[in-house]
């Protein structure tokens, strides 16, 4: 699918990855309708191409079907980033990824349906994998078998695009996330930052240290996606996009407290486990995206250690 010189709806165009994708695709001359609520989305994040002629920001709730689809009106290809992101927050409320993840994308299927759009680029994420028995894990690894209700309402989300793109003659490309760092992102870099900074003696840190996973920065995850929209033409395509390395806990809490300068600081684990549906391991085969020409260019640890300097203003 072509992404330039056309309009494009980003949902969730105001969050961490959104904005960065708004910018490259004006940047590429594209007009592009940004649709987001605000929840985790941010003005501050798209400060920068607020005046720009060819963005525009809807302000709207894509539970709101009418609010939806006039927003909608107009545009060519629709890029799907609006999801309520907070993993663990569906051990209290069992409904908000329901509602926010599947019910949204629904309406947006719908709507995309009833004014034959044809062009769909969804974010998807590396959880939807389960607890793989096969590392690095491709694309075709199955059964799929979620084990947190967020993973459980991306892989939902995942099987409704399939089943509307074969249905509808729609194209689509489901782009399956690592752990996606950067200056503004959500996660575990910024939590040990807001800890050191309320007290730099002592780090809480969930789980044992030992959970291992796989780190994207931003600017990766932006350019490997219009890659894959761009390469793929026509019916559905899922594409894994991360490093192709791990990184483990502990040393992403060395490298947070070495840039902010802090040394003896005493770690207390919390236990085995992170959180109840946290994967403890995780690596992506990236070989099939890799064969469109893209691969990253950072590697875990020096994500990680960006995305600090990044948070802390020191790049």
């Amino acid at each position: 699918m072509k992404l330039e010189g056309k309009r494009i709806f980003v949902t969730g165009g105001a969050g961490f990855i959104g904005s960065e994708l708004c910018a490259k695709l004006l940047e590429k001359g594209n007009e592009v309708t940004c649709f987001d609520n605000f929840s985790s989305g941010n003005e501050e994040f798209i400060a920068g191409i607020r005046s720009n002629p060819k963005f525009t920001v809807v302000k709207g709730d894509m539970l709101k079907v009418r609010e939806l689809r006039n927003a909608l009106r107009g545009c060519e290809t629709v890029i799907h980033l609006a999801a309520n992101p907070d993993v663990r927050l569906g051990q209290s409320d069992t409904n908000v990824h329901f509602e926010q993840n599947v019910v949204a994308t629904y309406n947006l299927l719908e709507a995309m349906k009833s004014q034959k759009k044809k062009e769909l680029v969804f974010a998807s994420s590396s959880v939807v994998y389960g607890v793989a028995k096969v590392m690095p894990t491709p694309e075709d690894y199955g059964p799929l078998l979620p084990v947190s209700l967020y993973g459980a309402s991306k892989l939902a989300c995942e099987a409704l695009i399939s089943a509307y793109a074969d249905n509808f003659k729609m194209t689509a490309v489901m782009m399956r996330y690592a752990n996606v760092i950067g200056r503004h992102a959500h996660g575990v870099t910024r939590d040990f930052k807001k800890k050191l900074e309320a007290n730099p003696a002592e780090l809480e840190i969930l789980g044992d240290g030992t959970q291992t996973k796989s780190y994207l920065h931003l600017s990766d995850c932006v350019s490997g996606t219009i890659l894959a929209a761009e390469k793929t033409e026509s019916g559905v395509e899922p594409y894994n996009l991360g490093s192709e390395d791990r990184l483990n806990v502990r040393t992403i809490a060395d490298i947070v407290s070495g840039e902010m300068g802090l040394s003896n600081v005493n770690y207390k684990f919390t236990g085995k486990q992170a959180w109840a549906g946290d994967i403890k391991v995780m690596l992506l085969s990236v070989e099939k995206i890799k064969k469109l020409g893209w691969k990253p260019t950072l590697n875990s640890e020096q994500a990680v250690r960006k995305a600090v300097r990044e948070m802390l203003g020191k790049e």
